[in-house]
């Protein structure tokens, strides 16, 4: 399959895939085609990342870091809560597949398959919230930063 073939159908699903979960916990009108793009761009994050090479626990990390951001950044254009795009574009993010082999491996009896995927959910778990922990800070920090020069400059 072509590389540009890749790259679109990875937007279109990773699209429907957020605004359908949008739509689902009842996202504002105003606010879906934001939030779906902003799964776009947390997606394609990952997905350029863990082609690179960078393994799945950093590529989540950057993927959420990013959706973070833009969570943040959208949600004072629109005058809308974070949440409100911070959680349907994680919907692409979370580890579906590894979560069900866990499950399955565990009902199977094979507790150290089953173990060992549980685990990976876990890493990719943390790794999901510790992107959205540190593009809030990051965030407020600069924002802080903001605040703190224009003030100084005001003493001057």
């Amino acid at each position: 399959m072509p590389f540009w073939l890749e790259i679109i159908i990875n937007i279109v699903f990773s699209y429907i895939a957020s605004i359908g979960f949008a739509l689902t916990i009842n996202v504002p009108h105003r606010a879906l085609n934001l939030a779906g793009i902003n799964g776009v761009i947390g997606w394609m994050v990952y997905w350029f990342a863990a082609r690179a090479g960078m393994g799945r626990m950093l590529s989540n990390l950057m993927g959420a870091f990013v959706i973070g951001i833009l969570s943040l950044v959208f949600s004072r254009r629109k005058k809308c809560p974070v949440t409100v795009f911070n959680i349907p574009a994680l919907v692409p993010l979370v580890p579906g597949v590894p979560a069900y082999q866990a499950v399955r491996a565990l009902v199977n009896g094979n507790t150290f398959d089953a173990e060992t995927a549980f685990l990976r959910v876990a890493i990719v778990t943390c790794s999901i919230a510790l992107g959205i922990l540190l593009s809030t800070m990051f965030v407020e920090m600069f924002y802080r930063i903001k605040k703190f020069y224009r003030q100084k400059q005001k003493r001057v």
